[in-house]
């Protein structure tokens, strides 16, 4: 390159700095403000919500839509304020989504099923379920998934369609639970002095419920023991510990 051509160069180069660089400035600023706004306006939604009694689960799953919404805006008007067309690019974008669309069946189907969950509520936070072979207490309800933290403090991701369509045990909806836990005896042994036993026990436990009353019942009578249940109602809180409690105790008195 001769002299001349180095010095076009870098003329036509501050000319493309000098006159893109207000813009690039204007677009950072509104960049950074936007992303700052939109965290804000997103923790004010639900604040809003919050004291107007909305249920947890649907003011965090309107809070999430309206932060994504906003971001997409943001974007939209960065691209605009660089001097990019944005009917070009809004016309690009809705080529790109229809394409995008069209692979991603399987986001909008968690997308719709949230919305789903959100409106039918088989569940809220804080409910223990079963689904998908899994159990745990839903901790959130995120656009296409839905978060949940196990027994033994593993997180687990469930996607919402399955969840939508699928069938879910709500552990938590009613309050309450009964506990059934399966025992056997010898034919040798007085079932009835056991039934008596278990009976008072369950009668004077702090943690199990006198109505519906306990009840002790034979379920089989095989070739060598006598299989019976006892059947409590419980707090949720306190089922794990009542099934503890009752077969600790039934160590002493049930004998094979």
């Amino acid at each position: 390159m001769t002299k001349i051509e180095i010095q076009n160069y870098f003329d036509n180069l501050k000319t493309v700095v000098l006159e893109y660089s207000p813009k690039l400035v204007v677009a950072l600023v509104i960049l950074l403000v936007g992303l700052w706004g939109s965290s804000m306006i997103t923790k004010a939604a639900k604040k809003i919500m919050l004291k107007r009694k909305v249920e947890l689960t649907l003011s965090n799953f309107i809070g999430n839509l309206i932060f994504w919404t906003l971001r997409v805006v943001l974007i939209v008007t960065v691209i605009s304020k660089l001097g990019i067309e944005t009917s070009s690019f809004v016309a690009i974008l809705g080529a790109a989504g229809l394409a995008i669309g069209l692979s991603l069946q399987g986001s909008l189907s968690n997308f719709a099923g949230g919305i789903l969950i959100v409106l039918f509520k088989p569940f809220k936070l804080g409910d223990t379920i079963e689904t998908q072979g899994e159990t745990g207490k839903v901790s959130e309800i995120l656009l296409f998934s839905t978060k949940l933290i196990t027994a033994t403090n593993q997180v687990i991701y469930i996607p919402n369609a399955i969840l939508s369509n699928g069938k879910i045990k709500n552990y938590s909806q009613l309050g309450v639970r009964r506990a059934d836990i399966v025992l056997k005896t010898s034919y040798q042994s007085d079932f009835n002095a056991i039934k008596n036993s278990l009976i008072q026990f369950t009668s004077n436990h702090d943690g199990i419920l006198q109505e519906p009353k306990p009840e002790v019942l034979i379920n089989e009578l095989s070739e060598t023991t006598i299989v019976f249940t006892v059947k409590v109602w419980t707090k949720n809180k306190d089922f794990s510990q009542v099934n503890s409690d009752i077969l600790e105790f039934s160590k002493s008195v049930v004998k094979l």
